[in-house]
């Protein structure tokens, strides 16, 4: 199977990537425009400078891994709204996560906005399943948009990140987004660790969702690399997959990895389960000159036909 390239769907309305070149894009999050580097970026830029010099900020980085500064050219909200619309699988599953974007230490603002095509997958895969509770699991959940498009889709979802200040993140989108009763369980651990006692108490689960870095560290120092720690945590995982999963999502940033070697990861993974598997790029599409960006590479496992991506 050749790899598929998702694209950034046209559902988005607070979020555009403007424009792209010179090793920067700029984007448009809600309200505000900002500056973020992309070295990926080769081209000119499509846009004239006065569209950039408009921004509201500019990302500096440095030399260090994720290391840089925020440069303000305008005062701007210490954080704002920011809507998403699912993919309805009917009419009446139409579902909106709301969520808080802001800018942070790093060049991250609370959202991937490439990753809506995951959101919209995984809530179609649960909304095609009424006849059971479908129990999903989200490591290096972050802020929690996709353990949210799974809760509002009807699920019982355990969210995990090493950070407790995305953990409490996430918990603030689950109530501005009105999810307040869904079943979450948030959870501040190491991956690893935490998907060991899992298999050790006998927890199963339907979905699992995995957005690991390349490099980070648990609350009490866990050392992740993602090429030693992700077959790993793999491992672990296929331990905790009820005899009948439904869904598996597999996404990586800032690596050296083609999308075929994560689909081997899960075809090693799902191996005897049968299903449907698909690996691809996650890409961004500019509004400026229409050129894509790709942001990630990811692999996705299906138990039954999979619910195709709209372009």
């Amino acid at each position: 199977m050749l790899p598929e390239t998702r694209l950034l769907l046209s559902r988005w309305t607070d979020y555009n990537l403007l424009d792209s070149g010179g090793g920067q894009k700029l984007e448009r999050f809600g309200r505000h425009t900002f500056i973020r580097p992309e070295v990926q970026a080769m081209w000119q830029r499509a846009l004239p400078d006065r569209d950039w010099l408009a921004a509201e900020a500019c990302f500096n980085p440095t030399g260090e891994e994720s290391g840089g500064h925020w440069d303000y050219k305008k005062k701007i909200a210490e954080k704002w709204e920011m809507t998403y619309d699912l993919e309805p699988g009917t009419a009446t599953d139409r579902h909106v996560i709301r969520f808080w974007a802001q800018t942070t230490g790093g060049r991250h603002l609370g959202v991937f906005p490439e990753c809506a095509s995951h959101w919209d997958w995984i809530h179609a895969q649960i909304t095609s399943r009424r006849d059971r509770q479908v129990n999903v699991l989200n490591l290096f959940g972050y802020t929690g948009l996709a353990t949210l498009a799974a809760a509002a889709a009807g699920a019982k979802v355990t969210h995990l990140d090493a950070s407790r200040k995305s953990v409490d993140w996430a918990r603030q989108n689950q109530v501005l987004s009105g999810l307040l009763d869904a079943p979450v369980r948030w959870i501040v651990d190491d991956a690893v660790r935490f998907v060991q006692r899992e298999a050790r108490r006998g927890v199963k689960y339907d979905g699992i969702v995995l957005d690991p870095p390349k490099f980070g560290r648990g609350p009490k120092g866990e050392v992740w690399e993602v090429f030693r720690s992700l077959p790993v945590l793999l491992q672990a995982c296929r331990q905790v997959l009820n005899e009948n999963p439904l869904f598996v999502v597999l996404t990586v940033y800032a690596v050296k990895a083609s999308p075929v070697h994560l689909r081997c990861l899960l075809e090693e993974l799902m191996k005897g389960s049968g299903g449907f598997l698909g690996c691809g790029e996650l890409v961004t599409r500019e509004a400026s000159a229409g050129r894509l960006l790709s942001q990630a590479v990811y692999a996705r496992w299906a138990g039954t036909s999979p619910v195709r991506d709209k372009e």
